[in-house]
C-alpha cells in the first residue's frame, strides 16, 4: 500500500501535515539514505523517515550596535530576520549556506556598514568542499546575471550581468574533492556556486549547479570570516564538513 509521504512523516512523527510538508519542503527528512523531494509523492507506507534536526542559531558577538550570528543551513535568511526583526539586516546567505551573518543594530550603523558593502569593503571569506583538484590559486572576473522565476532565482555568467570577482585558494586535496578558500569582494545571488561551477569544480551537494552526493544532503559551503570596520567575525565549520577526510 502507497500514500503520500507528507501523510505518512506526519503519522510517524506526530504531527501535523502541514509541519510534515514544510519538514520535506526543507529537505530535512531522509527514507533509505535518500532525501524525500515531494511532499505529496507516493511511497510506501512501511517507509521508516529519518527528520535532521536543525542547529540553534549561534550568537557569535554583540555590542550596541552589531550582532554577529552563526547561520545555520537550512534556514533561510528571511526565517532568521523574523528572529531578530528588531534588528537591521546586512548580508543574506543561501538557504543551505551557513555561517557568518550580520544584523545592525541602529539606523546609523546599518547606514555606515551598508556603505561598507557597497563599495565592497567588507572582507568575506567561505569555505567550500568540490569536486576535482584546486591545486592553484584561481581569480575569477566573470559578470553574473540573475533571473527570478516565480520567486526563484537562478543565476549565470553572462556578459549582460553585474561584475562579479572571486578567489579561489587551495587548502587541501583528496582523491578528486578538493577543500578550499574562497574570498568574494562582491556578492551577487550564488556567485560562489556559479563561478566554481563554471571552473569545473562544483560544490558538492550543489542541486542547482552542480550534482548530489549520497554523502550529504546540503551545499558544502560556509560564511567562515567577515571582517567590517574594526571587527573580525568567525563562525566554526559544521559538522557536515568533516563528511570527508583531508589530510
Amino acid at each position: 500500500m502507497y500514500d503520500k509521504a507528507y501523510k505518512l512523516l506526519a503519522k510517524q512523527e506526530k504531527i501535523s501535515n502541514s509541519k510534515a510538508k514544510e519538514l520535506i519542503d526543507r529537505g530535512l527528512v531522509r527514507a533509505n539514505g535518500k532525501k524525500i523531494l515531494i511532499a505529496r509523492g507516493e511511497i510506501k507506507e512501511n517507509t521508516k523517515f529519518t527528520v535532521k534536526k536543525l542547529a540553534n542559531i549561534d550568537i557569535i558577538f554583540q555590542d550596541d550596535d552589531i550582532l554577529a550570528i552563526n547561520k545555520p543551513a537550512y534556514m533561510t535568511t528571511d526565517e532568521i530576520q523574523k528572529k531578530y526583526e528588531d534588528y537591521f539586516l546586512l548580508n543574506r546567505l543561501d538557504k543551505e549556506t551557513s555561517g557568518v551573518m550580520l544584523f545592525a543594530k541602529n539606523e546609523e550603523f546599518q547606514k555606515k556598514a551598508i556603505k561598507e558593502f557597497k563599495e565592497n569593503r567588507v572582507y568575506k571569506e567561505y569555505v567550500a568542499i568540490v569536486e576535482g583538484k584546486v591545486i592553484d590559486e584561481i581569480v575569477v572576473d566573470k559578470p553574473i546575471l540573475t533571473i527570478k522565476n516565480k520567486g526563484v532565482a537562478k543565476s549565470k555568467i553572462d556578459k549582460k550581468g553585474k561584475p562579479a570577482t572571486t578567489t579561489i585558494y587551495p587548502m587541501f586535496v583528496e582523491g578528486h574533492k578538493s577543500k578550499i578558500k574562497v574570498v568574494i569582494d562582491t556578492g551577487r545571488t550564488h556567485q560562489i556556486r556559479v563561478h566554481l561551477n563554471h571552473l569545473g569544480f562544483p560544490i558538492i551537494g550543489d542541486k542547482i549547479y552542480g550534482k548530489t552526493n549520497p554523502n550529504v544532503n546540503r551545499v558544502l559551503l560556509h560564511s567562515k570570516i567577515t571582517k567590517i570596520f574594526d571587527y573580525v567575525f568567525e563562525a566554526p565549520e559544521p559538522k557536515e564538513f568533516r563528511v570527508f577526510d583531508f589530510n
